[in-house]
């Protein structure tokens, strides 16, 4: 396959390395310097305890490129899906395959203003990685790759990306319902990254707290009721009891919107809580504890700007 991953950066790189074992790969990423360094020395991955060197292709425009790629695959956060894809246009064809694997919900809404529907992937991924240093990434942990389709795969195209990403390395699940999946894992985001961020506390704090918990069993009610609406299954007892888990276990965990808040940067607030907000005013439904979370998050993003 000829493949695009549009982000370079740890999520990114695991998967474009992989995935040019067997493909034609062509990393997209807006800095110069990453990009120079993976042409001229690879990218070192370092995983199971090795460190091995992949040569991905890598770009910062593809608009000189005459290729239609087959796949194109998106790991920039999802504040700039819509950049990222409209930058790089000249790749997509009329069979080009639209994936991401970014976190929350409803990225589908952005895709489909570029490819028709029966051409999107949607997803999660278990495995994690961290940037160590320019074109150096740690591999943490490896599980599965989750894919669906929002229609009928009727060009069965998920068995052969299956098929493909297999043999490159990845565990990859074909799911008929992959929207059950997406929201199985963002109640947890819409709950304990979004509380997290607010109070800037480490995800221990939540559990301990009563107040905190009381917000975050708000939160989690309303994104259960919505997706029921939706016509998934949610039990908000079992939430909850994962959530507490997750906050007890982890107790010195930092979530991506906290530490986005900390570091004056623009969160992914608006695809996780605000994609339960979007899918309640579908199902006509009110779930203001998350309006009034998403309003907040982006008062704090922009408190930083003001105080300079």
């Amino acid at each position: 396959m000829k493949i695009a991953v549009i982000g370079a950066g740890a999520m990114g790189s695991i998967y474009g390395c992989h995935l040019s074992l067997k493909n034609e790969v062509f990393m997209v990423d807006t800095s110069e310097n990453l990009v120079r360094h993976i042409n001229k020395n690879g990218i070192c991955l370092e995983e199971n305890g090795n460190e091995n060197i992949y040569h991905p292709s890598a770009v910062i425009s593809t608009r000189e490129m005459k290729k239609k790629m087959d796949l194109v695959l998106l790991f920039v956060k999802s504040i700039f899906s819509r950049t990222a894809i409209e930058e790089n246009l000249g790749i997509i064809g009329p069979d080009t395959y639209l994936m991401t694997l970014q976190n929350g919900s409803g990225h589908e809404d952005i895709l489909e203003e570029f490819v028709p529907q029966n051409r999107i992937i949607i997803g999660t991924t278990e495995d994690n990685g961290s940037v160590l240093e320019l074109g150096k990434i740690k591999r943490g942990g490896v599980g599965k790759t989750n894919i669906g389709m929002i229609t009928e795969d009727k060009g069965f195209f998920l068995n052969k990306l299956k098929e493909n990403f297999d043999t490159c390395g990845f565990s990859v699940t074909i799911h008929s319902n992959i929207q059950q999946l997406i929201w199985d894992k963002l109640f947890t985001n819409v709950s304990l990254s979004v509380v997290t961020a607010l109070l800037q506390v480490n995800m221990g704090y939540i559990a301990s707290n009563e107040y905190a918990w009381i917000m975050t069993v708000s939160l989690v009610k309303e994104a259960a009721a919505t997706a029921r609406a939706l016509g998934l299954k949610a039990d908000d007892n079992k939430i909850l009891e994962e959530v507490r888990k997750t906050s007890r276990m982890s107790p010195d965990g930092c979530t991506s919107i906290q530490m986005d808040i900390q570091k004056g940067r623009r969160t992914e607030v608006d695809n996780i809580s605000g994609s339960v907000i979007r899918a309640a005013k579908r199902c006509n439904m009110s779930v203001p504890v998350h309006e009034f979370v998403v309003q907040m998050i982006h008062a704090m993003e922009d408190k930083n700007r003001y105080n300079e």
